[in-house]
């Protein structure tokens, strides 16, 4: 069989990448990508579905499914590697860029795989001593690698779309597993997992804006233990604190609690002056939110709040970012769940009166839409989803656009209006070609 072009052509033009269509089809991303190199067939039982997405009839989808004839190709024997190559790539291309992330992603788990497995290993007993001469270089080593992981930080920050910085981190991994494979102090060792930490935090990050929680989850799980090996509980209670993201996202706020049970006893062995506690308690604070526990929602906050009376540095901008300064949005976000629309108004117009990223304030918007639905109020609804909206799509951040997915949810009472109908297609094009 050859590759499927017109089928690939076809999902493409209704804005579908390969990891959508997967989605909304209940399958792996592989497998489409399968049916688009014309190594699969789709199942009887998919055709039906598959069609409907593609807005085709079964026959047209039959038309689709039909390979592309290989043109003969005649190459010399010296250049048939370099031939397969090329074709191999031309075929990837064509799949646009979901398959050159699927490409990126199994190749991220594989040396997650690797790098997990290292940093549970110890250094062989031909191992240099750490006072040997010898030992002093790969300080250094571990050194420029933290560097690298600061910029690639400052990086995943400045970018609009988190997910281009997943190639530069794939690489780093790399020259962080062949480091760990030649660890010769037990040292070196421990600073090397505290890098392996450090940046699979922010691999977990662009995997979580881009929905792909299980990829974060298990980056997340890789940096909670590395932190351990590097006997640094902040790194470690930082990791298990993004961990219960994933969880609260997935609506399951007492999962996260228990992932933020263990992050805050890690977090009374780190530094009492870095700020990992406090950020403990602001996300502490978001799932009693979920609970519906006011009281413990407010106590929580209050603790997050004491981040204003330590001195000297409070975060590393990079896997410790927490400094009080998303309080009041944070405060805004856990009043909304809670439904106490006067609480969360203040918060919320306070956040916007500081300075904050377009991804916060996507965010921020999509919360004071909220207070709209819940009051009924269509005006207020309209005009800060479609801020949001705008947002959403200037960033492609899938944490916005999760965010209107659930203000989307919430329409139904208010879908007779022919402006919250045309915003509800709005969200529901966004989230399609998201």
């Amino acid at each position: 069989m050859g590759p499927r072009t017109a089928l690939v052509r076809r999902w493409k033009a209704l804005g579908y990448s390969q990891e959508r269509l997967a989605q909304a089809l209940g399958v792996d991303t592989t497998t489409v990508g399968r049916w688009g190199r014309g190594q699969v067939e789709p199942q009887a039982y998919i055709r039906p579905r598959l069609a409907e997405r593609l807005q085709v009839t079964l026959a047209e989808l039959d038309e689709l499914l039909k390979p592309e004839a290989p043109e003969p190709v005649n190459l010399p024997a010296a250049h048939e590697a370099q031939g397969v190559l090329a074709r191999y790539t031309a075929s990837d291309d064509d799949l646009g860029t979901g398959d050159l992330d699927e490409m990126i992603r199994r190749e991220f788990l594989r040396l997650l795989t690797v790098t997990g497995t290292l940093t549970a290993l110890p250094v062989t007993s031909e191992a240099v001593p750490a006072d040997h001469p010898l030992a002093t270089p790969t300080d250094n080593d571990a050194a420029a690698q933290t560097a690298v992981n600061a910029h690639l930080w400052q990086i995943f920050a400045l970018a609009k779309t988190k997910r281009t910085t997943l190639p530069m981190v794939r690489s780093h991994a790399q020259d962080i597993a062949d480091s760990l494979a030649t660890a010769r102090t037990e040292r070196e060792r421990q600073q090397l997992c505290g890098v392996v930490g450090d940046l699979f935090q922010l691999a977990g990050e662009i995997h979580f804006d881009s929905n792909n929680y299980t990829d974060a989850a298990q980056c997340y799980t890789l940096a909670a233990s590395a932190g351990r090996e590097a006997r640094n509980p902040d790194l470690s209670a930082c990791a298990l604190t993004r961990h219960a993201f994933v969880s609260i996202y997935e609506k399951k706020p007492r999962d996260a609690a228990s992932l933020l049970a263990a992050a805050a006893a890690m977090a009374k062995r780190g530094d009492s002056q870095l700020s990992t506690r406090h950020w403990v308690a602001a996300v502490q604070a978001e799932v009693f939110a979920s609970l519906g526990d006011l009281s413990a929602c407010n106590r929580a906050l209050d603790r997050a709040e004491e981040v204003h009376t330590l001195g000297g540095p409070l975060q590393n901008g990079g896997w410790l970012r927490f400094d009080g300064s998303r309080l009041a949005e944070e405060r805004g976000t856990c009043y909304v769940r809670l439904g106490r629309l006067d609480l969360a108004e203040l918060s919320l117009a306070d956040a916007l009166g500081q300075p904050m990223s377009m991804r916060r304030r996507g965010s921020v918007m999509t919360d004071l839409a909220t207070l709209g639905i819940q009051r009924r109020d269509v005006d207020q609804l309209v005009s800060y989803a479609s801020q949001a909206l705008d947002l959403a799509a200037q960033t492609k951040s899938g944490y916005v656009v999760r965010k209107l997915e659930g203000l989307q949810g919430q329409l139904q009472p208010l879908l007779s209006d022919g402006r919250v109908s045309e915003l509800n297609d709005q969200i529901s094009a966004l989230t399609m070609t998201a």
